[in-house]
């Protein structure tokens, strides 16, 4: 008898990739992203990959003729994705930063971080390695502290991030596409 199902473990850290809002979603496993629009830019390589996260807080509701709740009441939810971007590009930094400028030089490119007030949101999208998983997060906010550590030897610059999803208007905060087996 099985245990389980092998074709529904999901291994690797998959691709990256962000857009402007309201940029054409991907709607199946097998149309290439720069194909689905050409907004969709692949973010590069991380550090240790993306980490989805998804909570809710809760209440309860309690009367005094019960011990336990009569009801959970669900009072909040936050969506984040949480990378770090392994390559250290003025595009990059303008991603992490919500917006800014990049000014092309002779052989320099500067970057100025935006105004308070000035962000920008943005999409960012996902697909495993073997192809078989997409999420689409529909309008995201860098919120996380920015950090670049610089340190001797093999260890690399990093431009850590932690974007919160917001509800677009008219759209789940989030869309999972996936084969079969996953279902």
């Amino acid at each position: 008898m099985a245990r389980g199902n092998p074709g529904a473990l999901a291994l690797g850290p998959g691709s990256l990739y962000i857009a402007v809002l309201g940029t054409p979603e991907p709607t199946d496993l097998t149309t290439p992203w720069e194909t689905v629009s050409a907004s969709w830019i692949p973010l590069g390589y991380t550090d240790e990959g993306s980490t989805f996260n998804y909570s809710v807080d809760s209440e309860n509701v309690e009367v005094a003729e019960e011990l336990d709740p009569v009801a959970v009441a669900l009072t909040s939810r936050e969506l984040s994705l949480a990378f770090a971007l392994a390559e250290i590009t003025a595009a990059n930094l303008k991603r992490a930063l919500n917006g800014g400028t990049i000014t092309a030089g002779t052989g320099i490119v500067t970057f100025e971080p935006p105004d308070l007030g000035e962000e920008v949101r943005t999409m960012l999208g996902w697909e495993s390695e073997d192809h078989t998983e997409r999420w689409v997060y529909r309008k995201c906010l860098q919120v996380g502290n920015m950090e670049m550590s610089r340190a001797k030897g093999a260890a690399k610059a990093t431009i850590s991030c932690e974007f919160k999803l917001e509800r677009p208007s008219g759209a789940k905060s989030f869309k999972a596409i996936m084969a079969m087996a996953r279902a």
